[in-house]
């Protein structure tokens, strides 16, 4: 997995998204003709309301996501996201109406007729609201960002998301040291607040 998908995923993960990763989308050219339109970065799903309950004696706190995400917590919200290690955009290939349909049919958050409705709502104000009432939104996450072209997606910089996991991690250390996470970018992370801590702690005893 491209690194840079690795840490967004991870980030959304945090913030109580179920997330497809690098997800191919595939077109016909013809009968018997196949081949891959584009691959999605990050296909991301998170029902309303959604945060970290700790299970045991007193542990029943929940998460308050990352305000920059724009979450509305009275909705499921779908993100369609563009990864890039440069300026945060979304590409041609993400944009077009074909794929972004295809991909609202496959996952089932609409109908291939209703799609089109939602696809055009997307392409204009970078949102939707779908028939099964939950919100989708294209999202550009990158190194540096600016403003979406007339506001037709969102952007959000790997910065802020690098700077959110490290606080995160560092608020809740005392329940998270004890986890052991399989995710690359989020097990790096560990090892890098656990090590600081240990130099730290060295540091102070010496």
């Amino acid at each position: 997995m491209d690194h840079a998908v690795a840490l967004v995923e991870a980030y959304l993960q945090i913030n109580g998204y179920f997330t497809v990763a690098e997800y191919p989308v595939i077109e016909s050219f013809g009968k018997q003709h196949y081949g891959v339109a584009t691959d999605l970065d990050i296909l991301a799903f998170r029902f309303p309301g959604a945060g970290r309950l700790v299970p045991g004696r007193g542990g029943t706190g929940l998460f308050a996501p990352d305000p920059a995400l724009g979450i509305d917590g009275d909705a499921a919200d779908m993100l369609i996201g563009e990864v890039k290690e440069g300026r945060a955009e979304m590409n041609r290939n993400t944009r077009n109406p074909e794929v972004l349909r295809t991909v609202l049919a496959r996952f089932g958050c609409c109908s291939l007729h209703d799609a089109d409705t939602t696809v055009r709502q997307l392409l204009n104000k970078g949102k939707a609201d779908t028939h099964a009432g939950h919100r989708v939104r294209l999202m550009a996450f990158g190194s540096s960002s600016d403003e979406s072209p007339h506001g037709r997606y969102a952007t959000l910089t790997l910065g802020h998301i690098a700077g959110f996991i490290e606080n995160y991690l560092g608020e809740h250390w005392k329940m998270l040291r004890h986890a052991r996470f399989e995710h690359p970018a989020l097990g790096l992370f560990m090892v890098l607040e656990k090590a600081r801590r240990e130099t730290a702690g060295g540091q102070k005893n010496a």
